[in-house]
């Protein structure tokens, strides 16, 4: 662990530390969730009870503390987990059924060869510190080691920072999907997919480390 508490990256999701992420997750995403898994209380309680703990990267300070994580979807599992009898079962099935409609809609599953990006967030007050690059090069060593070709993700209208920070590392807009019925119901109208291709240099980089 760093001594002067420089943020180092972690692969995986700390034991313990389900609530921290859920936590940071909500802060993150919670207006494009809300639809679906609030209230927020109730919401990032089914996130914490639910996550794929091996789906994810995080990023620790020199006390352990999760201050950014980023999750991918990757054979057959996110980091973002819940099946439908699990949102019947903290919703129940007159409340649950519409919110499962609202999920299928975010569902992004990858294509052979694809590792999808399930969000990235940081810690309010370490933004600007480059924890979120710290976890984009973790995710494309992920990538690599699992004979990925490419990386993909879709970022929504609202977010023109989390834009930027993916166009500096190497990602660019392929589609870009307007959605404006969603915007009363989740708080955005359109997202671009971007993709990044997986080089070797992203495997070296791990290695190197």
């Amino acid at each position: 662990m760093s001594d002067n508490g420089t943020p180092r990256p972690h692969r995986g999701i700390p034991e313990g530390a389900e609530r921290q992420v859920a936590a940071l997750y909500w802060e993150a995403f919670g207006r494009k969730l809300g639809g679906a898994l609030g209230p927020p209380a109730k919401g990032r309680a089914f996130l914490a009870a639910h996550l794929h703990r091996d789906r994810g990267v995080t990023a620790l300070d020199g006390a352990g503390r999760v201050v950014g994580v980023a999750g991918y979807h990757l054979a057959g599992r996110a980091l973002m987990g819940g099946s439908a009898r699990d949102v019947l079962s903290a919703y129940g099935p007159l409340r649950g059924v519409p919110r499962l409609a609202l999920l299928a809609l975010l569902t992004r599953r990858p294509a052979e060869g694809e590792l999808v990006m399930d969000g990235i967030c940081v810690a309010a007050e370490r933004r600007g510190a480059g924890i979120g690059s710290l976890l984009l090069r973790e995710i494309a060593a992920v990538a690599a080691e699992n004979s990925c070709s490419r990386i993909r993700l879709d970022v929504i209208d609202l977010n023109p920072r989390a834009k930027a920070l993916y166009e500096r590392h190497g990602f660019s807009v392929t589609r870009t999907q307007n959605t404006p019925l969603l915007r009363s119901l989740m708080g955005f109208g359109a997202a671009d997919t971007m993709h990044r291709p997986v080089t070797l240099d992203d495997l070296g980089e791990q290695d190197l480390r």
